[in-house]
């Protein structure tokens, strides 16, 4: 097109990918970083040939099949694409696009972080001593578990599953097992076996790191059910989509001592976390910061933006899901 494509961007994103945004393209930033209303949506599909948007924005198909809509795009800043409709963006002719790779390495870096916390009971030992209740170093203070030579368990061996089993393998001399429900070519370097079933995992493993993607045949896989699986000593870690894990049975696993302890960084209706989560001293939370780094965040928007311009060029997007 002769004109510069007008872009709607839904969040703030990194200085210097906004300001490559508005060197290339007839941007409308969101400097104020409210998130966006469905009618605000609905009208930068309107009025935008392109959109990038993020995690907290549902594109849902009665947003995706407005009439008249001009955008013809949306490239997602980050590599889960859950929350928008594929089915109603590929019969309304839009393209989807994600950020694949850029953010692997942060996101393992996480998950291994996680695990430690809990294991060593980290979180409860901050807290106990900003709140002035250390009263000196004990032979019994908070014990916790050792992660060298324990054996983890992943459930999804995609790209971020295998960084998560490099780390722990080749760092800690950890056991990998995996289950993935489609075959994977993996490097001998993991040392990971694949297991038979999911419960054949979660019967053998010391730690259960999620790392599959969000989809109707994930949401609640694991439940009540899968937790009585676990081992009563292990350890649970999700740092990919919250409604992969039920919270209300975790949290009740959780309380009961059923379950050593977890660490979450996603949930299931976020920013919101279960109530019974929150009271509770065995599980680590964090506020989604699995890829929050500069370089994953600034290589993120970057990748956004080149698939607009491969889109705006008539090519296919590198990124494209549909």
């Amino acid at each position: 097109m002769s004109r510069r494509p007008r872009v709607v961007v839904t969040r703030h994103l990194p200085d210097p990918v906004e300001r490559r945004i508005t060197d290339l393209f007839d941007a409308e930033l969101n400097r104020a970083d409210m998130q966006l209303s469905p009618v605000q949506l609905v009208e930068a599909m309107r009025s935008a040939d392109g959109l990038i948007t993020t995690v907290t924005d549902g594109l849902d198909a009665a947003i995706l099949a407005v009439h008249p809509r001009r955008a013809g795009i949306v490239a997602n800043f980050g590599v889960g694409f859950n929350h928008i409709d594929i089915a109603a963006a590929t019969a309304n002719g839009i393209v989807v696009t994600n950020t694949p790779g850029v953010l692997t390495d942060d996101t393992a870096d996480l998950a291994i972080t996680l695990m430690l916390m809990v294991a060593r009971r980290a979180g409860e030992g901050e807290r106990r001593l900003r709140a002035g209740a250390w009263t000196g170093w004990r032979p019994t203070q908070l014990l916790g578990t050792r992660m060298t030579s324990a054996t983890l368990g992943i459930v999804g061996m995609g790209r971020i599953g295998q960084a998560v089993a490099r780390r722990a393998h080749q760092g800690f001399g950890m056991r990998v097992i995996y289950h993935q429900p489609n075959p994977v070519a993996l490097d001998d370097e993991l040392g990971a076996t694949a297991c038979a079933s999911l419960e054949e995992l979660l019967a053998q493993s010391d730690v259960v790191s999620i790392h599959c993607p969000a989809t109707s045949a994930t949401r609640h896989l694991i439940d009540a059910t899968a937790l009585a699986h676990m081992r009563p000593d292990a350890i649970l870690v999700n740092t990919a989509r919250g409604d992969v894990v039920d919270e209300a049975a975790l949290a009740e696993s959780l309380r009961t001592g059923r379950l050593r302890g977890a660490g979450l960084d996603v949930y299931e209706d976020e920013p919101h976390v279960h109530p019974g989560l929150l009271d509770l001293e065995n599980v680590v939370l964090l506020p989604h910061l699995g890829s929050a780094t500069q370089q994953s965040r600034v290589a993120m928007g970057m990748r956004a933006i080149d698939n607009l311009i491969d889109f705006f060029a008539g090519q296919d997007p590198r990124d494209r899901v549909t």
